[in-house]
């Protein structure tokens, strides 16, 4: 599980220095309309939101609804650095509880098939 959480760590760094520099040196939607016009931008762009969307199927079978709505839209909304956060909470809750790592249960142990 170190590993686990050594590499999620060093993405959240990446995450947090990479956003830094986008808001420090970028022009914000400026630029993100002439991406648009590049089909590997869109396409790059789906393949994040799909992303966002199946991590958050993940999420969805381990915490309540409230709670799984909180983190889904934050990360829809905030992006990685949010799966970072959240998948270090669940590396502690695993050490500290014993929580199920990735077999999916919700909060409160139900398992859903």
């Amino acid at each position: 599980m170190r590993w686990a959480c050594l590499l999620t760590s060093v993405c959240l760094a990446a995450m947090i220095v990479g956003l830094g520099y986008g808001f420090g040196f970028g022009d914000g939607w400026s630029e993100v309309r002439v991406l648009l016009d590049f089909p590997w931008f869109v396409v790059s762009l789906v393949d994040v939101y799909v992303g966002f969307i199946l991590f958050g199927i993940w999420i969805a079978m381990r915490e309540s609804r409230v709670a799984a709505s909180v983190w889904i839209l934050l990360i829809l909304t905030l992006g990685n650095v949010i799966s970072c956060v959240y998948v270090l909470r669940a590396i502690a809750l695993h050490r500290s509880r014993g929580v199920p790592w990735f077999p999916a249960t919700r909060a409160g142990g139900v398992d859903h098939p």
